[in-house]
């Protein structure tokens, strides 16, 4: 079955953290891309949500406005999507993002269409 594993973390913290913090989080994100390239089946990493546009289509009329919808400590700053054989696997794989030891990740199932 795959897996969205979704990262949120605070990207404030994120864009203050210095260039040693941030060189040893890519590492630890490239070293689990390695341990786990059997699995992962695609992903990718957002830039911060100053760069988002919300849109919606409200009677007839489409509205944008900047950034995320919600306001909130964490936001989505990227994903993986990975094969598991259930959830146990797939929560097990999450708890090697580096994102999970100062964010979250949430582990949500894809859909199938038939």
């Amino acid at each position: 079955m795959q897996y969205a594993l979704l990262i949120y973390t605070d990207e404030t913290a994120d864009a203050n953290a210095s260039k040693q913090e941030q060189d040893a989080v890519m590492a630890g994100y490239y070293a689990f891309g390695e341990q786990f390239k059997e699995k992962i089946t695609g992903g990718e990493a957002l830039v911060a949500t100053n760069a988002a546009t919300t849109v919606r289509v409200r009677d007839g009329k489409t509205l944008t406005t900047d950034g995320p919808f919600a306001e909130t400590k964490e936001q989505l700053g990227g994903f993986y999507l990975v094969n598991a054989s259930d959830l146990d696997e797939a929560i097990q794989i999450a708890t090697n993002i580096p994102g999970v030891k100062h964010g979250s990740i949430e582990v949500r199932p894809v859909m199938v269409f038939e």
